[in-house]
């Protein structure tokens, strides 16, 4: 009865133990989650200027650019580590055949895509903090131009996983060639520059594409410790009850095992009583 008592008591601190890392796990994906939310409304900002700059230099006369039938590529942003539930299979389950090029980040969804037979053309690993996506953008747009200079592509979406109406939900759009529809419209004359207007109106394009790299990786990046959070909130859940189980495990045990102390120490009595009146009639 005690080597159980002590084999309860040392799952139960076991698991206590378990039950503080998984705790930390979901405080750091929180923590990282909300970081990343609150840089995304930076790089939206960011966005929307260099987006009115782009407007305003190619005004009104600009008509949208054709739409290109030819090679398709995928930017797919994946998980970068475990513990966070189907994240990488559910983006990838979104992909209905495979493109032409595929650019994909997360090592962690580089197994899952390489388990299902789906190659990767070039690949790169989430960074572990926020901070870092900002030169992730920039490898990956560095990537992305090499392609289209050498004919590999000629239109590319990006897919990822973004926080919209207070839930993880998963976004395919367009990031080349730009949609000029996406632009916002322009009522004031073109500003007097000093650069030639094509050399500008390019440079403004690759900081405008930067940033819409950089904000689908902020999104993700949240999306994915968001996922890990929920999963490790799960977890402590099912911790929480398997230790209240052992706990009650413990005073079964403990009742047991003091009930046959008791009913020991009675038959014990019982028996020198006995033996004490047999003595006495002698």
């Amino acid at each position: 009865m005690t080597e159980r008592l002590a084999d309860i008591s040392a799952r139960i601190e076991g698991v206590r133990q378990l039950g503080a890392v998984v705790n930390a796990m979901k405080g750091i994906a929180a923590a990282r989650a909300h970081q990343a939310r609150a840089q995304v409304a930076a790089v939206d900002s960011y966005a929307r200027t260099i987006a009115a700059g782009l407007s305003a230099m190619i005004g009104h006369e600009a008509e949208p650019a054709p739409s290109a039938r030819g090679r398709e590529a995928l930017l797919v942003f994946c998980a970068e580590q475990g513990f966070a539930g189907s994240f990488s299979e559910r983006v990838l389950d979104s992909i209905d055949h495979a493109p032409d090029c595929l650019f994909l980040v997360g090592t962690r969804g580089q197994s899952v895509a390489a388990a299902r037979g789906l190659h990767a053309d070039w690949t790169a690993a989430m960074p572990s903090h926020s901070s870092g996506i900002p030169r992730l953008a920039d490898h990956i747009t560095t990537a992305i131009y090499d392609a289209v200079a050498r004919g590999r592509m000629d239109r590319l979406d990006v897919v990822f996983t973004g926080w919209r109406e207070g839930r993880n939900t998963l976004v395919r759009q367009g990031l080349f060639p730009i949609d000029l529809d996406d632009l916002p419209e322009t009522r004031s004359q073109r500003p007097l520059t000093q650069l030639p207007q094509e050399m500008l109106v390019s440079l403004l394009g690759q900081d405008y594409f930067n940033a819409q790299v950089c904000k689908a990786a902020l999104h993700a990046f949240a999306a994915e410790n968001q996922a890990r959070m929920e999963a490790m909130a799960s977890a402590a859940r099912q911790i929480s009850q398997e230790l209240e189980g052992f706990e009650a495990t413990l005073r079964r045990v403990r009742q047991e095992e003091i009930t046959a102390e008791i009913i020991e120490l009675g038959t014990g009595a019982v028996t020198a009583g006995k033996r004490d009146g047999r003595m006495s009639k002698r």
